[in-house]
């Protein structure tokens, strides 16, 4: 299957929340434990959540698309906090389509989309070897920790990484 990257529209929004689930459970359950992982997916991933974040002006939104099956997500944001930084909150792949270059595609085109951007920044579960070494792979760099990943004072550790973004 070839896959397309397009920014994502609400008629998406149940495959995209239905693949986020699957995918969150599939790297969280054993790192966290499933309770943990459905009362985070019930936040992060509510069809309220999708919304605003489609809805942001300072924002991009992919999905990976065969024209069937959407079989991967990413989201992007300008940071509030930091000028010139892009916070890369979400890059997941569907896990039976995973190590095909979906991700490595939603990445090149989320880079592209943000021009002001000089740093693109994002937090990942410490155990979490997979995304950390395909990251590592994409040209992020370790530069710290945090104790609080997610919503609110979650209490879930971070590693924090960076890129420099290229001029385009």
């Amino acid at each position: 299957m070839v896959y397309f990257v397009r920014t994502a529209s609400e008629r998406d929004l149940d495959k995209v929340r239905a693949l986020l689930v699957e995918t969150f459970h599939a790297t969280y359950d054993a790192l966290l434990g499933a309770p943990k992982v459905d009362e985070l997916v019930s936040t992060l991933f509510s069809p309220a959540a999708l919304k605003t974040r489609m809805a942001n002006k300072n924002a991009e939104f992919l999905v990976a698309d065969d024209g069937k099956e959407i079989g991967g997500v990413g989201y992007a944001a300008m940071s509030g906090e930091m000028t010139k930084t892009v916070m890369l909150h979400l890059l997941y792949v569907r896990p039976s389509l995973q190590r095909e270059g979906i991700g490595r595609d939603i990445f090149a085109e989320l880079e592209t989309c943000f021009p002001a951007a000089e740093i693109m920044r994002l937090e990942v579960e410490p155990r979490n070897e997979a995304a950390i070494s395909f990251y590592h792979r994409l040209g992020f760099a370790d530069v710290g920790q945090s104790e609080n990943n997610g919503p609110g004072q979650s209490g879930i550790p971070a590693l924090i990484l960076e890129k420099p973004l290229a001029s385009y």
